[in-house]
């Protein structure tokens, strides 16, 4: 097909532009050059070019007036004046067969034939040099002669060519030379040659012994120094891994244990970010010692929690000490779903919240929050700042804050089942199925409330009457080695509740225990029980039922402390004990002493052919919950509000500075290794 010809000089210039690949090399060495001698460069090529056009006249594709001056697009005249003679690159034809030997381009395109044979369009010039200042632009057409001005150039000037490269070496040789002896260089460089610190680059050298014992040791030789040092490093790793950990450990024994093992394994004291050690850095510590209410002794701060972080979460493993539970407590057939949604901390409170939410088949939500087997106490004192939720008037809330022993989960039947709510350590007929034996006592078929048998208990799971080859009773055992009865009982802070009688709030502050006297009738006799003011405090007349029996005083609780109808006021409540048969409780309300009862109240009884019951020894974990249930009492639906808050500001625990004892699997009373055996029981 005959070659098309094209009249627009920027169909060359693309076709050119594509055709042409420059030479990095050709590049580099183009920019060696000075700027005034590129520019002679290129006015010699351009007159060459002009003479070329003069005798050839002009060729198809360009301007018919290409002989006259043109101005390029940045406004520079060319004036084309000598015949243009591209230089050969390529090898000799008789060499290569087939060669073009005329075109500047490395490629062999097949239109370089075409390309050659054009006189270059003044229009279509091309920029080889990017936009150098003060330089012109550069015509394809003369590149070829362009590179070998460049190349001429290059070669003249550059001084490592090979004639000017041994010129060079010639010239620094005579300058720099250097006799073969070291000695005669001028510098003090050669190992003959002394200086003032050679000896200390010597550990041999005589000055350098001197200087150490002279300065140091003044003698002993180098061999009794490697034993000295030797004794020092030994010294140093016995204090470092023996010693440093006894002291350690030693240096706070009784809070070793505070949170049950599989919690924290090691026993060790948390200190986390946010807030999280065992006592709040937020409690004032104006309250690190406070004096009994019961007998005036001092007592230590040992645990707290003032809640004046906002936005905490309860949600399994979110905090060291406390956790929410997602359960339905039907125990009591609880009208609410227990979820963690319905805790947490806003201005400086825990707040649980019962709302009316439908969930889980049923139509209320509230929160319970516990401690189990991440906290426990064991003796001493715990008190809550609290305000009561609803109004005191109204009943059928059931807020509560309360404690029980690390051997039962509250809201896991499978834990309690015959662990709660017994306090017994004797082995006789108590710790049987019903509290009979063959139809023993025969009152016991009748001896509960209302003409019913007194007792519904399986039996005492873990009592004294283990056998001694019984390997799941967690122990411990007495000196003769039978085991020690274990136990979940249960002492409450307070269950809030209200009076039919005079519709003022009250609390309800009890402690359970089994196996029970016969109509529930335990000993609340003055050589037992002290009420410190009757105005306030008297008999619960609710004693028991064929699942437990209550030790229980109700006390009215001040009227001003509630989420509604009062002044939004906090109460402080707590309690005090000490465990063992020997023991007692005794409780605060509005921070003042309610009632204490002491061991008398719970003492053997021969009627149910019982013995002495004992004050909690168990490691106790606590509990703070808002319920809803008809099993606590009537539920006036017409004046209750939704949603009800019960607000705890702080808890806090104290115990005697000589005998504290916190955590949950204490070695007198452990329950790790037996609450990892029957996990199940614990978790679903």
């Amino acid at each position: 097909m005959a070659a098309e010809s094209h009249s627009n000089p920027d169909y060359y210039q693309a076709r050119q532009m594509s055709d042409f690949t420059p030479s990095p090399f050709m590049a580099r060495r183009s920019l060696t050059m000075q700027p005034s001698r590129l520019r002679e460069v290129i006015s010699a090529d351009d007159d060459d070019v002009a003479a070329s056009h003069e005798s050839s006249g002009p060729v198809a594709g360009s301007s018919s007036s290409s002989s006259t001056p043109s101005s390029s697009s940045d406004g520079h005249v060319f004036r084309p004046s000598k015949a243009y003679k591209p230089v050969d690159h390529s090898p000799p034809s008789s060499s290569v067969p087939g060669s073009r030997r005329n075109s500047p381009r490395s490629s062999t395109s097949s239109h370089s034939p075409r390309v050659q044979s054009m006189a270059p369009s003044w229009n279509s010039r091309v920029l080889l040099l990017g936009d150098a200042p003060g330089l012109p632009s550069l015509p394809y057409s003369q590149r070829s002669s362009f590179y070998s001005h460049m190349t001429k150039e290059f070669d003249e000037r550059n001084p490592f060519t090979a004639p000017r490269a041994a010129e060079l070496q010639e010239a620094i040789y005579a300058k720099f030379k250097l006799s073969a002896d070291p000695s005669g260089w001028s510098m003090n460089s050669f190992p003959v040659h002394a200086e003032n610190d050679d000896s200390l680059h010597d550990p041999d050298s005589p000055d350098m012994r001197g200087f150490i014992w002279s300065d140091c040791f003044a003698g002993p030789s180098s061999e009794l120094l490697d034993l000295v040092i030797a004794a020092c490093t030994i010294v140093a790793l016995i204090l470092l891994f023996i010693c440093y950990p006894v002291l350690t450990y030693s240096k706070d024994l009784s809070l070793q244990n505070y949170i049950g093992k599989g919690v924290n394994g090691t026993g060790q004291v948390p200190t986390m970010p946010g807030n999280f050690g065992i006592i709040d850095k937020d409690t004032p510590k104006e309250a690190y010692t406070i004096t009994s209410k019961y007998d005036g002794s001092e007592l230590q701060l040992v645990f707290s929690d003032e809640f004046n972080v906002d936005g905490r979460s309860f949600y399994p493993g979110d905090d060291p000490f406390w956790e929410a539970v997602d359960l339905h407590y039907w125990q009591t057939n609880n009208l609410e779903w227990y979820s963690p949604d319905a805790i947490t901390t806003s201005g400086g409170s825990l707040l649980i919240t019962l709302s009316e939410t439908p969930t889980h088949n049923l139509n209320y939500q509230s929160g319970m929050i516990q401690s189990w087997n991440k906290f426990c106490f064991s003796g001493g004192y715990i008190e809550a700042s609290v305000r009561l939720p609803g109004t005191a008037s109204v009943g059928g809330l059931w807020p509560a804050i309360w404690t029980m022993g690390n051997l039962g989960r509250a809201g896991y039947g499978a834990s309690l089942d015959g662990m709660w709510p017994y306090t017994y350590d004797t082995c006789d007929l108590g710790t049987l199925p019903n509290q009979t034996y063959n139809g023993q006592p025969q009152i016991a078929a009748m001896g509960g409330s209302k003409g019913k048998p007194l007792s519904y208990l399986p039996g005492q799971r873990l009592s004294a009457c283990t056998c001694g080859d019984d390997a799941d009773h967690p122990g411990p055992r007495n000196k003769d080695g039978s085991y020690v009865g274990r136990n979940v009982p249960e002492i409450d802070i307070f269950e809030a509740q209200t009076s039919g009688a005079t519709g003022l709030g009250q609390v309800s502050q009890s402690a359970q225990f089994a196996p029970f006297d016969m109509y529930y009738y335990w000993n609340n006799g003055t050589d037992a029980v002290t009420i410190y003011d009757a105005s306030l405090t008297s008999q619960n007349s609710f004693a028991g039922n064929t699942y437990q029996e209550a030790a229980s005083l109700l006390t009215t609780t001040d009227q001003n402390c509630y989420q509604n109808g009062g002044t939004g006021c906090y109460s402080v409540y707590g309690f005090e004990y000490k465990g063992g048969d020997n023991g007692y409780i005794s409780w605060v309300s509005n921070n003042q002493p309610a009632w204490t009862m002491n061991s008398n109240a719970i003492r053997a009884n021969a009627e149910s052919m019982i013995g002495q019951r004992i004050i909690s020894q168990e490691p106790m974990y606590m509990i703070l919950n808002l319920g809803l249930s008809r099993n606590f009492g009537t539920i006036d639906f017409d004046q209750l509000t939704f949603p009800a808050i019960m607000a705890i500001d702080y808890i806090r625990v104290y115990q005697d500075k000589n005998n504290m004892n916190v955590g949950c699997d204490p070695d007198g009373f452990p329950t790790s290794a037996y609450i990892e055996k029957h996990v199940d029981a614990y978790m679903k």
